[in-house]
């Protein structure tokens, strides 16, 4: 398969179909190839000129592989769509439609770079503004060709995996062999005590035996305690009366109470105000935007 390299720069835009009345308009370019053949299709798209408004320049180099049959029967063609960023959505200024035979066919295509200037034409049909760009064929090249322009399609690449990991690389011996009853030695015989030399065998502690009553080691219950009567009072006088409060005192010296001043009122009055003027100027865009929306019925002004 016979394919080239089109190299393109997408220059700038002049006198452009306005979409917003009160704001300067953030213009972005998206390109794209398109063909019968869905392998054919690529597309990409600039970046966002936010100073030129209806003047935008961008100078965005971009790079394609095309069929070079598929241009010579003029089924490929160079799309140019013209868009305004918004914070209500994204709305389309205009568009350039170029078939690339036109531009192979064109003199020195191939040789040298060619600067051209195409009219833009608003989704309406009505033409308004220019677009200019340059391109450069490069020369056939025999083989496949792989599709790599594409929006919004990241490429991540992940580190090899080794197919033959290294064994037997390991810096340390391994471990002992465990030694028990069915090893090269006997077990030992148990000793005099009877314990044997291999480990002693867990022994458990009889429970007490709980004689009646629910106390162990046979010993009785203890007997009950008993409690001293309360005291009714000493050698026939009456208990001594109830402790009396002093009053609460009233001040110090003769002198009145202090008095205590409410707290003061926190002021808020510049916190709302600075809130205000933020929400007003936030709706204020909003609204610009709405009013361009409804502005027009081909989406946009002619000025």
């Amino acid at each position: 398969m016979e394919c080239r390299t089109l190299e393109i720069n997408v220059m700038s835009g002049k006198d452009l179909n306005k979409v917003n009345l009160i704001t300067k308009m953030d213009v972005y370019v998206v390109v794209s190839i398109s063909g019968t053949d869905d392998r054919s299709n690529q597309k990409t798209k600039t970046h966002v000129d936010n100073e030129g408004d209806n003047n935008p320049t961008w100078n965005f180099p971009i790079k394609f592989t095309i069929d070079d049959n598929a241009v010579v029967q003029n089924r490929l063609h160079l799309v140019f769509k013209l868009r305004c960023q918004r914070a209500l959505g994204d709305k389309d200024i205009g568009e350039v439609d170029v078939p690339i035979k036109e531009l192979l066919e064109s003199p020195n295509s191939t040789g040298s770079k060619q600067f051209v200037s195409y009219q833009i034409r608003k989704p309406s049909g009505k033409p308004k503004g220019q677009l200019t760009f340059s391109y450069q064929f490069s020369d056939k090249i025999t083989g496949n060709y792989t599709v790599d322009a594409k929006i919004d399609q990241p490429v991540t690449a992940y580190p090899a995996v080794n197919p033959n990991p290294m064994v037997g690389t390991s810096v340390y011996p391994p471990p002992p062999p465990q030694q028990g009853p069915s090893g090269p030695y006997p077990p030992l015989p148990p000793n005099d005590y009877g314990v044997s030399p291999n480990g002693p065998a867990p022994v458990g502690y009889p429970q007490p035996a709980v004689a009646a009553g629910g106390y162990g080691y046979g010993y009785p219950p203890p007997p009950p305690q008993y409690a001293y009567p309360p005291q009714q009072g000493g050698y026939g006088y009456p208990p001594p009366p109830p402790q009396y409060a002093y009053p609460p005192q009233q001040g110090v010296y003769g002198y009145p109470p202090p008095v205590q001043r409410p707290p003061k009122k926190n002021n808020n009055f510049g916190l709302g105000l600075g809130a205000g003027l933020l929400g007003g100027a936030l709706g204020g865009m909003l609204i610009g935007d709405a009013i361009s929306d409804g502005g027009g019925f081909d989406g946009g002004f002619d000025f």
